[in-house]
C-alpha cells in the first residue's frame, strides 16, 4: 500500500494530496502534526531524516521526500491523466511554470512567514537544522508574493490553465500558492481579475477541497 505522510494544515503536503486525488491513486494517510513539532521527533526522523512533509512510501518500499520526486514517480506509475505534459514542448512548459510558481510564489510565502512569525523563531528554514529569522526577509517575501500575483494574473489573461491547454501539476502548485498566501495577508483582489477567474474555475474540481 502507498502511504502519504501528511499534515492537513500545511501547503506542501496539500500539493501531494491533490496530485494523488487527480490521479485516483489509493493510499493510506498518516498525519504528522507540525504544530507540535512531531516532524522533529525520533519516530518520524526514523521514517524521514529530513523532518519534512510530504513524504510518500511507495508500495515497493521507496521513500520519496519532496513534491518533485512524488510527482515524477506518480506520473510514471499512473500515467493517466497526464499531469506533467505529454509532448516534449508541453513537458517543458509545465516544468518551467511549476518551477516559477515554487520559486516566485511558494518560496516567497515561506520567506515571509518563516522570517516574520513569532511561532517560527529559529525555524526560518524547514528541516532538521534550526536557522535564525531575518526580519528583513519577511518584508521582502511579502513584496515578492505581491509581484507573483501580478505576474500570474497577466499570464492567465487569455488562458484557461497555467501551462499548456490542460490541467497540470502547475495548476496544482499555483492553487496551493494562491490559497496559502493568506497566511502572509496577501490575496487576489480586484486588480487580479484573470487570477480570480482562473481560481474560481479550479474550485469545482473535487481535489481542490483537500
Amino acid at each position: 500500500m502507498i502511504t502519504l505522510y501528511d499534515c492537513a494544515t500545511a501547503p506542501s503536503p496539500r500539493r501531494a494530496r491533490i496530485l494523488l486525488a487527480e490521479k485516483g491513486v489509493a493510499h493510506e494517510t498518516v498525519q504528522i502534526d507540525l504544530r507540535t513539532n512531531e516532524q522533529m521527533g525520533e519516530a518520524y526522523r526514523r521514517i524521514n531524516p529530513r523532518c519534512t512533509v510530504p513524504a510518500l512510501r511507495t508500495d515497493d518500499g521507496l521513500l520519496l521526500t519532496d513534491n518533485a520526486a512524488i510527482a515524477a514517480w506518480v506520473e510514471a506509475r499512473f500515467p493517466q491523466p497526464p499531469l506533467l505534459g505529454v509532448a516534449p514542448a508541453e513537458k517543458a512548459d509545465v516544468a518551467s511554470w511549476n518551477w516559477r510558481i515554487e520559486f516566485e510564489g511558494l518560496m516567497a510565502i515561506a520567506e515571509a512567514l518563516r522570517n516574520g512569525s513569532p511561532a517560527m523563531a529559529n525555524r526560518a528554514l524547514p528541516g532538521p537544522v534550526d536557522y535564525a529569522q531575518i526580519p528583513a526577509l519577511a518584508e521582502r517575501g511579502r513584496a515578492r508574493v505581491q509581484r507573483f500575483f501580478e505576474v500570474l494574473n497577466e499570464h492567465l489573461a487569455a488562458r484557461e490553465f497555467v501551462a499548456t491547454d490542460r490541467f497540470s501539476v502547475a495548476d496544482i502548485t499555483a492553487v496551493v500558492a494562491v490559497d496559502f498566501a493568506r497566511v502572509v495577508k496577501v490575496k487576489p483582489g480586484d486588480e487580479h481579475p484573470h487570477l480570480q477567474r482562473w481560481r474560481a474555475a479550479m474550485a469545482p474540481r473535487a481535489s481542490m477541497s483537500l
